[in-house]
């Protein structure tokens, strides 16, 4: 049905008068199908919007990432080999055109073709598109790119090869062991002009950016860079497994993470503070007072596409929110985000519903589309997979103007849109010209006391840009105006170039300002001026009294909103990046010293550990000295610098504070002098140094160490044959017959509880992160599949192999072998436990060789012997644990 859409374009051709250009209109009457309307009744969906259709499997099945035009094309990332597969050729991107604005598809282009979309950004006559590169010698995956096209000529196709922009921004050797399911994800321009950049907790290594920058990565954040290629440079650190980011128009940035592995790290909403360090996964759970902590921890699921939605055509209740999809919970969720200090407090609502949704954006009239992956599988599925259109009911078609032909106070004008992709749009099209006066125009518009505020950020953005170096004077001016205060100091210190001639005086004022998201801007600005001279005055911050340790093998509040610990914490990071070394020594003994010993846990300065030793020979506070020995044990090692040759895997060691540890020049020092305060301390501290030799993991013997009660072993023994060669209804019947059935009985969860014994599914699996860790988590399995999934992964486990569910190979050296689940990883350990539950304790360095197997460990036929209320029951027991 689909296919006949090509047909039209050699029909009369029909013009569409309006002010946005759209010639060789050739309208479509051919509805699309899809989803079909079984799923469109079982869908919850609002009923003041209109969702239909708009393209099916037999054009974009498996979509993993979409976005729109301003004008409304639709480019939709096809890759029929999902998050786990490893194969070339499977990928490309499909421009879909609407061009009478009626919701129904009228034509469709192959865009590109690639592997793995991961994230696609259009905007002017360029398509940025992140994806995996494979090499046509191995047709092994070699690594991802972030790669701009250009289309000049409008046909809908790529006019010749990508420009790479970044080239290696992840992790070659994982990307082939298990596909992109940790990789880099979403990409996301800001008013600021910076393309934000969704990086997995694979990392990258040597990502090198076309003006030759260079860097390296361990684990996720986001990263960004400028659309020519320049200035590429981490934002923020410390996050799991993003797939987007949703920017407002001042600047804000959230974050869904995505925890589809079954390993219990739970989904967590974040506001994205630049420079802030948020932790995973060595330090959010026992280092926290170190980390800022998401707005929620919503339990499990997988975040994916984003928008935070700004257009004032759309009912108020959906409007100025961010929209973060969850590919786990077939949800896009409205987090309700409200003003704390710097930062927020959320509230998570359900909005629409979608089977595994995997994206969202909105075009310049307000014209939302959504891409769901339909149950296409963890490696794609040609015949699963839709796109549909969503508006507010009574919504009129506002017609985008053509930016081309548009003059300079046409574009000026446009930045006043009330809706953020009009004022991008504009925004950039201005800085693709060169026209004289253009600068003085933006000013003006940014300098309008009466304009409403996101309009004036779109301006101070936008002339930073344009004036570059020589607006500096102006956007100084422009911080004594309060209104816009923090958009100017952010735009004085956005780049090397401006930040490198840019005064301090008007930072050090924003430190004194009462509103703390200016004092933010401040902070952070600071850190980017490269003065040191700033960091008296950082210093000056105080601690708050949430700055506390948690006990001993406690896990810390690090989804917990905490306004109070932002201001120090980004002080903080500042004071590192300035190399504070000298004032932080002379703050020992005043009262700034608290922040003074916060900073120097991550200063590794000789210096740093000759003044601590020499204010502890001096001191006579055992208060002081503790917190001092408490210092230097945090500075005993250094992360290992990081070569993608290792990941710490889907359940990861979270102890921290490093993951892989060496020592450095100091580390020698640094362990006599602990040792020599532990002779003089005697055994009245022997609880204080061994919690010290635990926590940070010293490995100093006469310490002694805190020992961990680790859940009770209780494995059952299963006879696995004996149960499926039981005969049952579900022996008896298809899948299909079976996924029927369960659409009519609800199923009794407390007779499922039983069953889950029964069945043996306790042997591998454990419902509390109270339990042993065996295979795959089933706590939170309700949050991530759904009832039919559910099903499938029991009836037909080898077709349902999960994220961190696949059953791993490794042979020794020593030439053994074992076959199970990873149910633990550090950097030099891990621990398989095999199908009757055996636990075996390896070092990785005795391993020859571990690759993660096409098949599930699991037996299939293990439900044999169940009748269809029984599966029914053992199905809504697990769709319960959330």
């Amino acid at each position: 049905m689909i296919k006949r859409f090509g047909y039209f374009l050699v029909l009369t051709l029909i013009f569409v008068s309006c002010k946005d250009k759209q010639e060789n209109c050739v309208p479509s009457t051919v509805v699309v199908e899809y989803p079909t309307d079984s799923v469109i009744n079982a869908l919850n969906w609002p009923k003041d919007l209109v969702v239909k259709g708009f393209s099916g499997p037999e054009l974009t099945p498996s979509p993993a990432c979409m976005a729109v035009a301003p004008s409304g094309e639709v480019f939709v990332g096809v890759d029929m080999m999902g998050s786990l597969g490893k194969e070339i050729g499977k990928g490309f991107i499909k421009r879909l055109v609407d061009c009478n604005h009626d919701g129904i598809m009228d034509s469709y282009t192959e865009f590109a073709q690639l592997d793995n979309p991961r994230g696609i950004l259009p905007v002017g006559n360029q398509v940025f598109v992140l994806h995996t590169t494979f090499s046509e010698d191995t047709k092994k995956a070699d690594n991802m790119d972030l790669v701009v096209f250009d289309d000049v000529d409008k046909d809908g196709v790529a006019d010749g090869p990508a420009k790479v922009l970044i080239k290696n921004i992840s992790n070659s050797k994982y990307l082939q062991d298990r596909g992109t399911d940790h990789a880099t994800n979403g990409i996301q321009m800001g008013i600021d002009g910076w393309i934000y950049i969704a990086v997995g907790d694979f990392g990258f290594h040597n990502a090198t950016a076309i003006d030759g920058t260079k860097l390296t990565q361990l684990g996720g954040g986001i990263l960004r860079i400028r659309p020519d290629g320049t200035g590429m440079e981490v934002y923020t650190h410390g996050l799991r497994n993003i797939y987007d980011v949703a920017i407002d128009p001042f600047m804000n940035i959230f974050t869904r993470g995505n925890t589809n592995d079954g390993g219990g790290w739970n989904v967590r909403f974040i506001h994205q503070i630049q420079s802030a360090e948020y932790g995973y996964p060595v330090l959010f759970k026992h280092f926290t007072e170190e980390t800022l902590p998401a707005l929620i921890d919503v339990g499990g699921g997988s975040g994916t596409g984003a928008l935070f939605m700004n257009d004032n055509r759309w009912p108020d209740k959906y409007n100025n929110v961010p929209m973060m999809a969850d590919w786990g919970r077939n949800q896009l969720y409205i987090h309700r985000v409200t003003e704390d200090g710097p930062s927020f407090t959320q509230s998570e609502e359900q909005f629409i519903q979608l089977p595994q949704i995997t994206d969202v954006d909105v075009d310049a009239s307000g014209t939302m589309y959504l891409s769901a992956w339909d149950g296409a599988g963890y490696s794609g599925n040609p015949d699963k997979g839709y796109v549909v259109r969503v508006i507010p009911k009574g919504f009129m078609y506002e017609p985008f103007v053509d930016i081309e032909d548009a003059s300079i106070n046409e574009l000026v004008d446009l930045l006043k849109a009330k809706n953020a992709k009009s004022r991008l749009s504009a925004q950039y099209e201005l800085l693709q010209r060169s026209e004289s006066g253009s600068a003085a125009k933006v000013l003006q518009l940014a300098q309008e006391n009466g304009q409403p505020l996101e309009v004036r950020a779109a301006a101070i953005f936008t002339y930073s840009q344009i004036a570059g170096e020589a607006g500096i004077e102006d956007l100084v001016a422009l911080t004594e105006d309060a209104a816009v205060q923090r958009f100017a100091l952010r735009s004085l210190a956005d780049t090397k170039a401006m930040a490198a001639k840019a005064p301090m005086e008007p930072f050090l004022t924003g430190l004194k300002s009462n509103a703390p998201e200016v004092q933010a801007a401040a902070i952070i600005g600071l850190g980017r001026l490269g003065n040191p001279s700033a960091a008296k005055e950082l210093l000056q911050f105080e601690v708050p009294g949430s700055f506390v340790a948690p006990k001993i093998n406690t896990e810390g509040p690090h989804a917990t909103p905490n306004a109070a610990i932002i201001l120090p914490h980004l002080a903080v990071k500042a004071l590192v990046a300035l190399n504070a070394v000298d004032d932080c020594i002379a703050a020992l003994g005043t009262d700034q010293e608290a922040m003074a010993l916060w900073a120097m846990r991550y200063i590794h300065s000789p210096k740093v550990v000759t003044a601590l030793i020499d204010a502890s020979n001096k001191s006579n506070d055992e208060v002081f000295k503790k917190k001092v020995i408490n210092t230097m044990a945090r500075i005993y090692h250094k992360e290992a610098p990081y070569d993608t040759s290792w990941w710490w895997s889907t359940r990861p060691d979270t102890h921290g504070p490093y993951y892989k540890t060496v020592e450095w020049e100091q580390s020698p020092v640094i362990r006599s002098f602990l040792v020599g305060e532990f002779k003089k301390m005697g055994r009245s501290d022997k609880q204080f140094f061994a919690e010290l030799n635990s926590k940070y993991r010293l490995g100093i013997d006469a310490f002694g160490e805190v020992k961990v009660e680790k859940p009770k072993e209780d494995m059952p023994v299963v006879d696995f044959e004996k149960i499926k060669n039981k005969k049952g209804q579900i022996a008896e019947a298809s899948i299909e017959d079976v996924m029927l059935a369960l659409g009519k009985i609800k199923g009794d969860p407390s007779k499922g509880a039983e069953l889950f014994n029964g069945q043996g599914c306790v042997a591998c699996h454990s419902i509390s992160k109270d339990q042993v860790m065996k295979g795959p988590f089933m706590g939170q399995i309700g949050s991530i599949m759904n009832r039919e999934q559910i099903a499938e992964s029991i009836l037909k486990p080898n077709a349902s192999i999960s994220q961190g569910f696949s059953t791993v190979q490794i042979s020794t050296k020593g030439g053994d072998n074992y076959v199970g689940f990873v149910t633990s990883e550090s950097a030099n350990d891990l621990t398989i436990r095999n199908i009757v539950g055996t636990a075996t304790d390896l070092k990785k360095s005795d391993i020859a060789e571990r690759k993660e197997l096409e098949t599930s460990m699991m037996p299939a036929g293990l439900a044999n012997s169940l009748s269809y209320e029984e599966m029914a029951s053992l199905v809504a027991f697990l769709a319960q644990q959330k």
